[in-house]
């Protein structure tokens, strides 16, 4: 049987995020403002802020620019009045979709969202047709390899990630995923930090609990075109997704 890694379409999708990084930035932007009217400009007393910020922070994003947005947000220049949406859906393959937006029109938004779909095969679900595949978690993307240090041990990580109010930790070949409750994200991140841990990727997410498998090159490169295409829109914060790629899938997409 071909062998399958989902956690390795973490690190293939971060890749691919990492290499649309203007796009990524301006997305930011315009999160780090809307928290910031939201709830003040202080991350200490916001929370949603602080979430933003260190998302920011590890995708290396100018500090200038971060500054930027939250004052824009704590100003009084006229900003659209944003709501955050959670939209659900299909993909190519059956591969389900939960989509974090953030607009100022919803119709605009999903009729611009339904169009993507249906122009690679997926389809707009209603509210709870995929939400039970998935958990909100916080989620960060931690490499082995150390600079200074011995890579990390899976036992040593999990030990260091259980007591900074961590629950669960699980292999992604030269990495590892360390997983919590949405509620200890801002405390598990601070502790992490505090204790010397880096990371590639942090945030709120939507984790699968349930993985479709996807076999056919075909489909897993419509499937890719997709999100790329939902990331594209300013509206769509973030894709989250619960294809399970074989190995020679994961293979010739990365040589494609």
């Amino acid at each position: 049987m071909a062998g399958h890694s989902h956690s390795s379409n973490i690190r293939f999708r971060k890749d691919r995020v990492d290499a649309k990084r203007a796009k990524t930035f301006a997305k930011l932007s315009r999160m780090l403002t809307v928290a910031a009217k939201q709830g003040g400009g202080s991350p200490d007393a916001n929370a949603r802020l602080r979430l933003v910020m260190e998302k920011a922070r590890v995708l290396s994003m100018p500090k200038d620019a971060i500054d930027r947005a939250i004052k824009k947000g704590t100003g009084e220049g006229a900003l659209g009045d944003f709501e955050d949406v959670v939209y659900e859906g299909y993909g190519p393959g059956g591969v389900a979709l939960m989509l974090d937006i953030l607009t100022d029109n919803r119709h605009r938004t999903a009729a611009d969202v339904r169009m993507v779909l249906e122009k690679f095969g997926g389809n707009l679900g209603t509210s709870g047709a995929v939400a039970w595949m998935f958990q909100r978690r916080g989620r960060w993307l931690v490499p082995a390899a150390r600079e200074g240090h011995d890579a990390w041990t899976e036992e040593a990580l999990l030990e260091v990630a259980l007591e900074v109010g961590a629950d669960d930790l699980r292999r992604d070949g030269d990495a590892f995923v360390v997983l919590s409750g949405p509620a200890a994200f801002a405390e598990v991140d601070e502790q992490l930090r505090g204790r010397g841990v880096v990371y590639a990727q942090a945030g709120l997410a939507h984790v699968p609990d349930q993985l479709v498998t996807v076999d056919d090159a075909k489909v897993a490169e419509r499937l890719v075109r997709l999100i790329d295409a939902l990331e594209d829109n300013d509206d769509v914060q973030e894709v989250f997704s619960n294809e399970d790629f074989s190995d020679e899938v994961l293979a010739a997409l990365e040589e494609g």
